[in-house]
């Protein structure tokens, strides 16, 4: 009996540590008792940008200065998946400070970060947001849903914790009891990868707690929008076409009768991810995509279209609507020139039978793609 039960105990003990997040030899040292989950700040446990990091005692306490906005500092040895991650931070930055974790590399990583110009700011709705890193680009732009607010200040210390489970995130500042930001559904292509900062900012206090997700589900929360039949979901979309600024729109950028088509349906919300689909470019590119609409009549219908950057819609080879949404620009869209289904709203008309919407889609700024829904 006791041999059983004690055999019972090991193979328990043996399937629980298989399942802990990936820590390499060099950081379990760092996490060893008798403060197994404190990060050393500390030169020899980081990779900085040279001349962008100082190692120094902040307000009495061991700190580490990231001083210029480009600087950057990556945890050594560490490879995360989830868990609780925690530090204290003075934001120093004019603009921005950020976070990442689960950095496969600078294209491939989860980010979460302050827009420090909201510090002292109990209303802003942009003070803090997660946006994922697709092929180098930071989808900031495509995800408004995935920011909020947050009380924090300049000059002090503010408490800020993550809890990373599988595909959720809730993010705590300031208060542990109650959420800032809860994140549905985390959106970048990696599992697991390094922890690191950016930007000026003053780091104290840093514990990564692997596996420690507070019971949070690793689920992804539903999609409210899964059960809306308004959303246009399956599409066919060409290859891009690199286009030049200078040159708003030619009829020779339409597709060819011959041009090849593949399918690609929405993500999360209704959006069509073309940064997920063709990744990063420098150049501005135009792609088009089309989709059927049946109507059991001859109507007009309302088409909501959220879009980033630039759009030329056209319902059976007809001309229909134009419009760009240019972040910074005058002519930018509600919510500050992101995709949203608040962009923008027009009527299509329908014949009776099948119609063919057609949408050419341009892009040189950040993430890419489009949400529509038809009423």
């Amino acid at each position: 009996m006791y041999k059983t039960s004690a055999f019972l105990l090991l193979l328990l003990s043996s399937l629980i540590a298989a399942a802990q997040p990936r820590v390499s030899r060099q950081q379990a040292k760092s996490l060893s008792a008798p403060h197994r989950n404190s990060i050393a700040l500390t030169p020899d446990n980081w990779e900085v940008k040279p001349n962008s990091v100082e190692f120094l005692t902040w307000q009495s306490v061991p700190a580490m200065k990231i001083t210029t906005s480009d600087g950057s500092a990556v945890l050594k040895g560490v490879d995360f998946t989830d868990g609780t991650i925690e530090y204290d931070m003075d934001p120093v930055d004019p603009r921005f400070t950020s976070m990442y974790f689960r950095q496969s590399s600078t294209d491939e990583r989860e980010c979460f970060y302050f827009r420090t110009k909201a510090a002292g700011n109990n209303t802003a709705m942009d003070a803090i947001q997660y946006a994922p890193f697709i092929a180098g680009v930071n989808l900031w732009d495509m995800l408004p849903a995935y920011q909020g607010n947050a009380t924090y200040e300049r000059g002090k210390w503010n408490h800020v914790k993550l809890v990373i489970s599988g595909k959720q995130m809730w993010v705590y500042i300031n208060d542990t009891a109650r959420a800032a930001l809860k994140i549905p559904r985390l959106e970048a292509n990696v599992q697991h990868g390094s922890i690191g900062f950016e930007g000026q900012v003053i780091i104290a206090n840093l514990v990564i707690r692997p596996g420690d997700t507070g019971g949070l589900s690793p689920a992804a929360s539903p999609d409210l929008t899964d059960s809306d039949p308004r959303y246009l979901r399956e599409w066919k979309v060409t290859s891009p076409l690199v286009t030049t600024k200078d040159i708003d729109f030619s009829s020779s950028f339409m597709p060819a009768k011959e041009a090849a088509w593949e399918d690609i349906w929405t993500e999360r919300g209704g959006l069509v991810n073309l940064t997920r689909k063709f990744g990063m470019s420098k150049e501005r590119r135009i792609v088009w995509l089309k989709t059927k609409i049946h109507a059991d009549k001859q109507q007009l219908k309302k088409l909501n279209l959220g879009f980033s950057d630039e759009v030329w819609v056209f319902i059976n080879g007809r001309y229909l609507y134009v419009d760009k949404n240019l972040y910074g620009m005058p002519i930018m869209k509600t919510p500050e020139g992101r995709c949203s289904i608040e962009n923008t709203a027009f009527n299509v008309p329908l014949n009776e039978g099948d119609n063919e919407l057609l949408i050419g889609v341009a892009n040189s700024f950040y993430g890419w793609g489009i949400i529509a829904r038809l009423d």
